[in-house]
This record gives structure tokens, C-alpha cells and sequence, in this order.
């Protein structure tokens, strides 16, 4: 009888050599390290640059009604469902003319995308990360304007409002996740003999594609569910909601302007429950991106579920819905910044997000003065100003 050891070698045949970096490429596992930090708010004070060019985005864009298709694989499409965004606080203006998806525009997007992925998701991460740095560092500079005017215009923010999300905060969005996307791959687990077995840990994307679905009220978000997910190699479908699609279609442009290849992120308005059933009835759907109302996203969650048995996978739903906040005043707190945070909460972007001020906690030691200042000051609240910047403002503050 043979000794088992010779017996197995017998049985084996060479048929290659591959080196450890043929499974695990070094490039996934070796990043160039860099640093973030969040980006500065604009004052926009009276005779600022960033005040001047603001007012000639505001200008360009005021009686222009932009023409916005769908987008697959880099690809435009028009259908005959067309659609009209209008200015919130100037109904008979708008600001753009866009295009529901049919259901089969729909599906051909999917399709597009898992074509895309197969050459995303082999492009090395540190790649990803320059490309998004720099789109970062173009949104923060030549786009800034443009980005804070589409939002003004089609979502009627105030200057400020906008400034800290469709500039700051999506900026942020884009440099913060590639950061951590970085920190992540740092991480290998240990070897405690690596001469003999080496530990090593690759992140991957999904199988099969994002629907990102995503707000009217903030921008960034926006932003940051349809493309923030392909820094891992994923793909995505988005969404975008009728009442953002100006600055959101700008967003795209930037990404297409900056190199991002096609079909990587498909822009798709549609009507939500045409999206909807066409996404959670593919198999392919590797999970749900998602900003919005309560019952849209129980919607969702439902037919993922009804739908369970017939996807490759199990699909990851990510949710965030509506929420609101509320002030809880100590007795020793200054009325007058209690006053002006309060109604700047309430009112500055009409209490359309879940940071919005709806319900204040008052002693009843104070109660007199800041209900006599809450009403004076929201009777002086000011809108729209004859410049064309949309200011709240609170006087004294």
C-alpha cells in the first residue's frame, strides 16, 4: 500500500502558477493615503465673488426652460410623457421639461448597467477615489454657483439653504466616503504565520444593480445615493424626484463631464410606481437606495418581500424617511437666539426637512417673551429680494 501522501500527489496534475496579486490585485489592497476636511460655507455678503457669480448663475438660468432627457449607458432618450418642472415660489416659470421612462427604458437601463459593472468594478479603487476628488474639488469651484442657482431656482432654497447642501454638504458627501472607503481597505485581518498562510480581505461590489431613489428637499442626498455606491464598483439606477431634476440633471453632467463612464449611473425620471415595479421585479436588484416619504419606502420594502423568492440574492433595503425636530429651551437660554434659531428652523427652507423645527419645549418662565418674539419676527421674515438671492432674514440676527 502506497503512503497516502504519495497516493495524492499522483492524483494531482500542475496545470498554472498564479500569484497572490492574480486574486487579489495589490491595488485593492494598497491605497495612496490623503486627508479631508469638511468644505468652508460661503458668507455671500453684499460685494463677495461668491455673491457676484451666484447672481450671474441666478441670471443665466432664470428664464431658461432646460431641455432634460433620460440617460442610459450615455445614451439620451425622450418619451411622450412629458413632464414640466416650475419654479415652487413662481408657478408659471419652469425651470425644466423632462421625460417619464417607460418601463422597457426602464429595463434596458438595467441591462446597461450590469454591462457597465463588468469593466467598473475592475477599475482600481484608488482611480475612483482621484475621480471623485476631483469632481469634488470642480463642484467646489467652477460648479459651485450652478449647483447652489439650479437648487435656488428649482427647489426654492435660500442662499444659505443652499449653500450648505448643494455645495458644501454634497461635497462633503463625495470626499467623506471616499475617505472612508480608504480607511476601510487599510483593514486586512491578521497573519500570524504570513510565511505560511497569508490572511487577506478584498472588498467587492454587489451583485446586480442599485435603484436610487432619491428627495426633492436636499440636493446632496441626491447626489450622494446615486453615486457615492460606485466608489465600491457598483452601478446604479436613479430616480430622481420630478421636483429636483434641474439640479440633479447637473450633477450627472458633471460626472459625464469629468470622465465618469457611461451606463455606471443611468438617469432615469419616471413615475414612481413604474420604477418601482420595474426595479423590485428584476432579479438582478442587489438593493434599494432611498430618501423619501414613509409610505413610498413601505412600499418598496412590500414588494421586495412579495418578490423574494425569484431574486438572485437577498436585496438590502436603505431607507431614511421623514422625521422632524424640536427645541427643548432651558430657563437660563437667551430668548433672542432662541427666537431666531427657532424661526430660522421653522421657516428658513418652509419646514421641508426632517431638521425642521415643529414643536418648542418652553418654561413657562420665559413662555411670554419668546411667544411675543416668535410672532413678531416671523410677521418681518423676508422671501424672495429684488436681486434675485432668496435670503431669510431674521431681524437683529
Amino acid at each position: 500500500m502506497l503512503p497516502v501522501a504519495k497516493t495524492i500527489s499522483r492524483g494531482v496534475h500542475k496545470i498554472g502558477v498564479r500569484s497572490i496579486s492574480s486574486v487579489i490585485p495589490k491595488t485593492d489592497i494598497e491605497l495612496k493615503d490623503f486627508q479631508i476636511k469638511n468644505e468652508p460655507v460661503l458668507s455671500y455678503l453684499p460685494g463677495s465673488q461668491e455673491r457676484q457669480d451666484l447672481e450671474a448663475a441666478l441670471k443665466s438660468l432664470a428664464d431658461v426652460t432646460e431641455d432634460i432627457p433620460i440617460v442610459i449607458g450615455g445614451k439620451e432618450y425622450r418619451t411622450e410623457h412629458v413632464q414640466y418642472q416650475p419654479m415652487p415660489h413662481d408657478h408659471q416659470k419652469k425651470v425644466a421639461k423632462f421625460y417619464w421612462a417607460t418601463p422597457e427604458l426602464v429595463n434596458k437601463a438595467i441591462d446597461v448597467s450590469l454591462k457597465a459593472k463588468a469593466d467598473w468594478e475592475k477599475v482600481p479603487i484608488d482611480e475612483k477615489i482621484d475621480m471623485f476628488l476631483r469632481v469634488s474639488d470642480d463642484m467646489a469651484t467652477k460648479y459651485r454657483a450652478l449647483l447652489n442657482a439650479t437648487t435656488m431656482l428649482g427647489q426654492a432654497k435660500t442662499v444659505i439653504q443652499a449653500e450648505i447642501d448643494s455645495a458644501a454638504e454634497l461635497i462633503d458627501f463625495f470626499r467623506f466616503n471616499t475617505f472612508f472607503a480608504k480607511e476601510l481597505f487599510q483593514y486586512q485581518p491578521i497573519s500570524e504565520h504570513p510565511e505560511q498562510t497569508l490572511n487577506l480581505m478584498r472588498y467587492r461590489s454587489l451583485e446586480g444593480f442599485i435603484a436610487s431613489v432619491t428627495p426633492f428637499n436636499f440636493t446632496a442626498i441626491a447626489g450622494n445615493l446615486a453615486y457615492t455606491p460606485t466608489v465600491m464598483g457598483n452601478v446604479t439606477l436613479w430616480k430622481p424626484s420630478d421636483t429636483a431634476i434641474l439640479s440633479n440633471y447637473l450633477i450627472y453632467k458633471i460626472f459625464r463631464d469629468a470622465g465618469f463612464p457611461d451606463g455606471v449611473v443611468n438617469f432615469l425620471p419616471s413615475d414612481g410606481p413604474v420604477f418601482g415595479k420595474a426595479v423590485t421585479a428584476h432579479p438582478e436588484l442587489a438593493a434599494v437606495n432611498f430618501t423619501g416619504s414613509v409610505p413610498t419606502f413601505q412600499w418598496l420594502w412590500k414588494a421586495v418581500g412579495d418578490n423574494i423568492h425569484s431574486y438572485k440574492g437577498f436585496p438590502k433595503l436603505v431607507g431614511e424617511c421623514g422625521g422632524k425636530n424640536y427645541h427643548f429651551v432651558h430657563p437660563t437660554a437667551e430668548v433672542g437666539t432662541v427666537v431666531a434659531s427657532t424661526i430660522r428652523s421653522a421657516f428658513e427652507y418652509q419646514g421641508q426637512k426632517c431638521s425642521a423645527c415643529s414643536r418648542v419645549y418652553v418654561p413657562e418662565s420665559l413662555w411670554p417673551q419668546i411667544k411675543e418674539g416668535l410672532v413678531e419676527t416671523q410677521k418681518n421674515a423676508q422671501g424672495w429680494t429684488s436681486d434675485g438671492i432668496r435670503l431669510l432674514h431674521v431681524r437683529g440676527h
